[in-house]
């Protein structure tokens, strides 16, 4: 609640017909502590009763929800998250129809394969066959699906250290990407402890060992990273901890104060280190 006087609901000193200042006046304002609203409203002349008190709160805080979703969808990081998104579904068509590509290609060029390089090939030839026009126009569109996940993974390095700079120097451009759409933004991955940031994006393992059918995951899409991958596998559940634990101390920094923190990246190279020294004591 907006307090312009003590004592002072939202509604103070508001024009019943003004939205935009009695949204402004919800979104912003606060009060010390709770109060009869309604009956103010109607004793400072605002409204004419509590039943037209509460349909104008209505109207306000249904637009003052709206513009917060919207501003909150137009954030960096949510545009970060539909772009990792895209470049998912466009590589996952891409290659799907890249198969098709061969496969109908095949029946009437014996070079077919199921190869994006040969897609992009066959979308240049020039055919006068109805038949193998089809074809060559049916690549011409896989050809650019693949061209538009490559222009989306250029976006994502590039865009994702403006988004979260020691996340993404920690993980790669793409993995910190991944891990905040997988957490649902920034401010969300910045909250979940290192534990789950581990295994982000092994949720089906983890439920499965909750129900008591499998083992715990030991990590998720982490995996990607060198730091684990590179890990021999005994080892390779203390090199996602570590690599977790520095992860979620990037993403905090970069959601609370957004400086810069290279000393993230060596601490990790040197935790990394000792773990897999301990193959060769």
């Amino acid at each position: 609640m907006t307090t312009h006087d003590a004592g002072s609901g939202w509604f103070a000193g508001l024009d019943r017909t003004d939205t935009d200042a009695a949204v402004a006046a919800v979104r912003e304002g606060s009060a010390a502590q709770p109060s009869e609203w309604p009956q103010e409203a109607v004793e400072a002349g605002a409204v004419d009763d509590e039943s037209a008190y509460y349909d104008w709160l209505h109207e306000v805080t249904l637009d003052a929800g709206e513009q917060t979703v919207a501003e909150r969808e137009r954030a960096d990081d949510q545009q970060l998250i539909h772009a990792i998104r895209s470049l998912d579904d466009c590589e996952r068509v891409a290659n799907e129809l890249t198969e098709r590509v061969a496969e109908w290609a095949g029946t009437h060029d014996s070079d077919a394969v199921v190869d994006t390089d040969y897609v992009q090939e066959l979308a240049k030839r020039d055919v006068d066959n109805p038949v193998e026009a089809q074809i060559v126009s049916f690549a011409s569109r896989v050809a650019a699906l693949d061209d538009q996940a490559g222009e989306l993974r250029t976006f994502v390095e590039r865009w994702t250290p403006d988004v979260a700079p020691n996340l993404s120097a920690l993980a790669g451009p793409e993995l910190a990407a991944r891990l905040i759409a997988l957490a649902g933004g920034l401010e969300a991955l910045a909250k979940k402890p290192s534990g789950t940031v581990q295994v982000l994006g092994a949720e089906e393992a983890l439920f499965a060992h909750l129900r008591g059918g499998a083992t715990s995951p030991k990590h998720g899409v982490i995996y990607l990273h060198e730091a684990v991958r590179g890990t021999p596998p005994e080892n390779r559940g203390s090199a996602a901890r570590a690599l977790a634990g520095k992860l979620s101390i990037a993403a905090r920094v970069d959601h609370y104060s957004g400086d810069r923190k290279p000393e993230l990246e060596d601490e990790l190279a040197e935790r990394i280190e000792r773990i897999r020294a301990r193959d060769s004591a």
